[in-house]
């Protein structure tokens, strides 16, 4: 349970050009969702397991059909299935997709596997929806990250395989004229406006007009707009970007854009506890210290400090589960001082929610 107070800070976040059609897409290019069930083999005794003796499971179903299907009869009875697993097949592609075109699929397991490393996924048809035709057909090897150094925060059950999707028929885009209506990637009235005015002033007066903070009109003539439209795709807009901090849970891997600084606070979870607060003595770990082990029973970690008179340094780390930081301080420097008192990833997702919400870390925070 969090208790948290705060002052908050404003912060600033300078902006970046970026081009129209990085921002936008056309009203018709909604992307085409595919999903299917498949079977990975040659697994290394690392696929779906059966319990109590029961040969039903869905994977050794799949098995005995796939060999039938083939013209080969294996009674369900005799089918082991640790070196294959049953698993959900999706894919997001353009619709203008033609017939051959190939895109990524990602692929996870549905039963026990420990692993799909290593393993081929069998030809999959994909297609939109249940009784929708058949749009897809995907195979390939599956390679999961991480090589030979593995940690405990990888994820073999799942994994995306490269260009494996063959599209068996056309997707249906570009059957209709363009409609000339961009859609923003992420609604935002002042970059819609920024949008119209940068394409009336570079490509064509008053030609853009906005719809609403999630899309721009374009009136596009009728001899070439495509031309057209490649022509507004390579104007320049600057947005105003809403800063952004983004935590990985699992790891505590945290990414923030720009120079994001957080007010006064104090944060208290469990065994930590975080004060954002002015302070004339501060404390930092030493460099060659290890990293502070948690204590088995769940306590705090066992942290030591050194104290520094230093007028920068910013971070206090004087007794188990205390860390002190000055008004103002970066994003960046919060993240570090949090991994070495030993915080985990959703704990540190928590504390950057908390300041969020009291107002004290004014940027968009996103948990992943």
């Amino acid at each position: 349970m969090f208790l948290v107070l705060a002052l908050s800070v404003p912060t600033h976040t300078d902006g970046q050009s970026v081009k129209v059609r990085d921002v936008t897409q056309g009203a018709e290019e909604v992307p085409v969702r595919l999903a299917g069930y498949g079977l990975v083999t040659g697994l290394s005794g690392t696929g779906d397991r059966i319990y109590g003796g029961d040969r039903r499971s869905m994977t050794v179903r799949a098995i005995a059909n796939l060999m039938r299907n083939m013209g080969i009869e294996v009674p369900e009875q005799v089918i082991r299935s640790r070196n294959a697993a049953a698993v959900l097949v999706t894919a997001e592609a353009s619709p203008y997709t033609r017939q051959g075109g190939r895109f990524d699929v990602s692929v996870a397991s549905l039963g026990d596997a420990s692993s799909l490393r290593g393993g081929q996924l069998w030809p999959t048809p994909l297609s939109a929806g249940v009784g929708a035709p058949v749009a897809a057909v995907a195979q390939g090897t599956i390679q999961v990250g991480g090589g030979d150094r593995r940690s405990r925060y990888d994820v073999e059950t799942s994994a995306t395989i490269t260009r494996a999707g063959v599209a068996q028929l056309d997707f249906g885009g570009g059957s209709e004229p363009p409609s000339g209506v961009l859609v923003l990637r992420e609604p935002d009235l002042a970059l819609a406006q920024a949008i119209a005015g940068a394409i009336n002033l570079d490509v064509g007066s008053e030609i853009a007009t906005v719809t609403d903070p999630g899309a721009v009109t374009v009136d596009l003539p009728d001899e070439d707009p495509f031309g057209t439209l490649v022509a507004i795709g390579a104007v320049e807009v600057t947005p105003e970007r809403s800063p952004r901090v983004v935590v990985n849970a699992l790891d505590g891997l945290v990414a923030a854009g720009g120079e994001i600084r957080v007010g006064p606070a104090v944060v208290s979870h469990d065994w930590l506890t975080l004060t954002i607060a002015s302070q004339e003595v501060v404390a930092t770990p030493a460099d060659d210290a290890p990293l502070p082990a948690a204590d088995p029973a769940g306590g705090a970690p066992a942290v030591t400090g050194t104290d520094v008179a230093d007028e920068g340094a910013s971070q206090v780390v004087g007794v188990p589960g205390a860390v002190r930081l000055a008004p103002g301080i970066r994003v960046q420097e919060l993240a570090e001082a949090l991994h070495a008192v030993g915080a985990s990833g959703q704990v540190i997702g928590s504390i950057f929610q908390s300041l969020r919400s009291v107002g004290a870390l004014q940027a968009e925070v996103q948990i992943r």
